[in-house]
């Protein structure tokens, strides 16, 4: 039996270790939200979170990221103020204030549906948060002028929500959010409902606003790419636990289990039967006999089932390499930057490889797929491999 310690959640590869940490422990010093030991249950039975403990530091970006019902939301309104926990204790800037309502918080939030007030200006809408902190008028005037001029949106004071772009409306909530100078701001999904193009852009306007104003922000989103491209580190949440915590490049490069591998990026997962363990990594026989080698993750056992990962980027079209396998391909997809060709094993399993534009492949032909074992990590089965099998 060969084990990686994912208690300190190192990979084995190759005889070393290359650190990637599974809740990764760091100093509450510099922390400004602490979670500690929290559950939340809204019947008293199911939990909805079960035993956070999390630090935010001080002018981070985390993000929650997670699918539907993983509990990432239901953190962040209690951290909001709008749930409290049913167990353990939240901190901010070292106080307690899970038992605080939200407006005694210091907290800013913008939502996914940006909760604007429609018979409202923008500037009042900016201005609502000042007002019922009881700031003069004149301070009130001076900082929507502020936050407008933030947002670049100087021109747009008097005009109603409803007038506004989709974007325009998130800058609105954006500056609202910001006017009066919170301590921490938490944002939920609030790109949810712009396109594709608007979103990226305001990903970037987003981060460089974190970057100018040095705050600290917790974001909530389930789309990884959001997740990866704006996130100092990323909590990634999976049945109300947080199952990862690392920057970007350590939960894609290294994920800790097959959920990870599975929800950050693509990855092409290929059962099989572990057929010996070496100083080279794990030998895993595919349906179908092909033989492949594999950087192991956590316990993997000889002769157990185990599932084995490649992302479609670490594949090759080549003669031969330490891992080769025999596909037919089915499509080729042009898309800009690369061509996605959508091949099958001779053992009936999909692959999808990625490859530079242009690479002279067509649909129909047999051509042979390579990868590094480096590249290729094997994971035991358990039921959460069964079931992302599955939904392949």
């Amino acid at each position: 039996m060969l084990r990686a310690p994912w208690g300190s959640c190192k990979i084995v590869r190759q005889g070393s270790t290359i650190g990637a940490r599974l809740l990764a422990p760091i100093s509450s010093s510099g922390a400004l939200v602490s979670f500690i030991g929290v559950q939340k249950s809204y019947d008293g039975h199911a939990l909805a979170v079960r035993d956070l403990t999390l630090d935010v530091m001080r002018g981070e970006f985390l993000t929650l990221l997670g699918p539907s019902g993983s509990g990432k939301t239901t953190t962040l309104n209690m951290l909001a103020g709008f749930e409290r926990p049913t167990r353990g204790r939240i901190l901010l800037a070292g106080q307690p204030v899970d038992r605080l309502p939200p407006y005694q918080r210091n907290i800013g939030m913008v939502f996914q549906n940006y909760a604007l007030f429609p018979h409202m200006t923008v500037a009042e809408n900016i201005a609502f948060p000042l007002s019922v902190r009881r700031l003069s008028r004149a301070e009130v005037a001076r900082r929507v002028q502020k936050a407008l001029a933030m947002v670049r949106l100087e021109a747009f004071g008097d005009r109603r929500p409803t007038q506004l772009s989709g974007g325009q409306q998130q800058r609105v909530a954006r500056a609202r959010a910001l006017v009066f100078e919170p301590s921490l701001v938490l944002m939920d999904e609030p790109l949810g409902a712009l396109d594709k193009k608007l979103r990226e852009h305001m990903q970037i306007e987003i981060k460089l606003l974190h970057e100018q104003l040095g705050l600290t922000v917790v974001y909530v989103t389930h789309d990884q790419t959001e997740a990866l491209t704006m996130s100092d580190r990323v909590a990634v949440f999976h049945d109300g636990k947080v199952v990862q915590l690392g920057t970007p490049d350590v939960l894609y490069s290294q994920p800790c289990d097959l959920f990870v591998a599975g929800f950050i990026g693509e990855n092409n997962v290929l059962p099989g039967i572990v057929e010996g363990i070496d100083d080279t990594g794990v030998h895993v026989v595919l349906q179908g006999g092909v033989r492949v080698r594999a950087v192991p993750v956590g316990t993997i056992r000889p002769r157990a089932r185990a599932v084995v990962a490649v992302r479609p980027e670490a594949i090759r079209v080549a003669d031969a390499e330490a891992n080769v396998c025999r596909a037919l391909v089915r499509s080729t997809i042009y898309l800009g930057d690369h061509q996605r060709l959508i091949t099958e094993l001779e053992n009936g399993a999909a692959m999808t490889v990625k490859v530079p534009p242009g690479t002279a492949v067509a649909s129909g032909e047999t051509i042979f797929l390579a990868w590094r074992v480096a590249d290729c990590l094997a994971f035991a089965a358990d039921a959460t491999s069964d079931a992302v099998l599955n939904e392949e």
